[in-house]
Formats: C-alpha cells, sequence, structure tokens
C-alpha cells in the first residue's frame, strides 16, 4: 500500500490504530486543516506584492472591490465580483485598445498569490511575443473573485481578460493558484465563459506547462474570437 502513496497526495493507505487512523496521520490531518483555515484568511499585501511586479515594465495598479473586509468577502461573494466606485473612478482614465489585461487576485489563498503570481506571469510573458500584444496596466485586486476580470477587462477596454488567483485551500495544498481566462470580458457572463487552469503549486502543475498552456489558450481565443467551453486545450499535443 505504501507504493500507492509514492504516485498521489490523496490521503490513502493511511494505517489504522485500533478503529481509528494512527496518531501521526491525524495529527497531519489536524495540521492540513488548520492550514487551509490560514490561508483562507491569510491578508492580501498589495503594497509588496505591485512593488514585486514592476520589475516586468508594466504598468501596475491597485483596486479594491465592494468588500470592505475578510469577513464580508466569505460571507457575500457576490460583493468580489464588483469594483468599489473609488477604484472604478481610479481605472477609468487609463481605458485602451488592449489585446489582454492581467490581473492578480487573492481569492480564497493570498498565500498561493504570494507564493506563485510572480513567478506564473514570468514565465508567461517570457513565451508571449510582446510586439504582438498590447498589454494593459496590471492589475493588483484585493477582496477578489473571477468575475471581477469581466468588470475591469471591460473598463479597460481589454479584448481578453487574464486573471490569477488564489483557489479555495484543500487538505493537500492551502496554496494553489489558479488562471482564468475569458474572451470579450464583459459583466454577466458566467463560468461558462471562461477556460481555467488550475492547481498550480510546488507539488501540482509546474510554471513552464502552466504558462504554455496559456499562452496556447490566450493566442487561440484571439485567432477564433472565442472562450470557454467553446475552446478547448490542446496544447498536450505540443508539449508531446
Amino acid at each position: 500500500m505504501k507504493s500507492l502513496r509514492d504516485f498521489t497526495m490523496a490521503r490513502v493507505a493511511l494505517g489504522r490504530s485500533g478503529n481509528s487512523l494512527p496518531t501521526s496521520a491525524l495529527l497531519d490531518f489536524q495540521l492540513a486543516h488548520a492550514q487551509a483555515r490560514d490561508a483562507v484568511h491569510f491578508p492580501l499585501d498589495a503594497k509588496s506584492l505591485l512593488a514585486e511586479l514592476r520589475v516586468f515594465d508594466i504598468p501596475c495598479v491597485g483596486a479594491e472591490t465592494q468588500c470592505a473586509d475578510r469577513a464580508t468577502y466569505l460571507r457575500h461573494p457576490e460583493l468580489g465580483r464588483q469594483l468599489s466606485p473609488e477604484s472604478r473612478k481610479a481605472l477609468e482614465p487609463l481605458k485602451g485598445n488592449f489585446d489582454v489585461v492581467f490581473l492578480i487576485a487573492d481569492g480564497l489563498s493570498a498565500l498561493a498569490v504570494h507564493r506563485h503570481a510572480a513567478a506564473l506571469l514570468e514565465a508567461t510573458l517570457a513565451r508571449l511575443d510582446r510586439g504582438a500584444w498590447r498589454i494593459a496596466p496590471l492589475v493588483v485586486v484585493t477582496q477578489g473573485r473571477v468575475a471581477i476580470g469581466d468588470e475591469i477587462g471591460e473598463l479597460l477596454g481589454a479584448i481578453l481578460s487574464v486573471i490569477l488567483i488564489g483557489e479555495r485551500p484543500g487538505l493537500s495544498s492551502p496554496d494553489s493558484l489558479g488562471v482564468y481566462l475569458t474572451w470579450h470580458p464583459r459583466s454577466g457572463l458566467t463560468d461558462a465563459d471562461r477556460n481555467c487552469i488550475s492547481n498550480i503549486h510546488a507539488k501540482g502543475l509546474a510554471f513552464g506547462v502552466a504558462s504554455q498552456k496559456l499562452v496556447f489558450l490566450m493566442t487561440e481565443a484571439r485567432r477564433r474570437k472565442l472562450s470557454g467551453v467553446s475552446l478547448k486545450d490542446d496544447s498536450g499535443r505540443l508539449l508531446s
């Protein structure tokens, strides 16, 4: 049974102590649960993240949703999908004619954002032909949900939005990053209109593979003018 655990992070083949789990397995479970809870409440340090992102030679701005605090964010998901009036007013003058806007939002794990967002963005930009893509100012969103990319993408005049966001922590990974791509972002879209790349972290999907998938989807979305269920990730054939 030990060989089975060599191939998965899932809690299988944990052994038994009488009718219960061994103490070590129980303590590991309790630790993972505590780490997941901590990740949900871990605050995003937007100031330090913006400073870290400026090395990419893209204008960076911060924004906030209508969630005044973390408790509001967790209890009222709809407010995390809408910009605060102050942030909307600050972003309006930045509107242009852009091919893509990259956003970074804390989501349900700011820990994932601090650990992985800059590295994934670096890998993505290295694969991207910067001369062929008009990139909007990079936006770091505090208390943001996935759909905040729709409002911001529409507001900035981008035909494609790409949001890097902390995923819901699990018992095997409290710092998993997800990426959502949306063609022609605008209010009222659903998850069926987006493409998702998930499970990006040290023991999950590697930055190189994730960035390759993302650039493939970005290129195909712009070429075919669509995203979501109509756009399939065929990048695996390129990896092989």
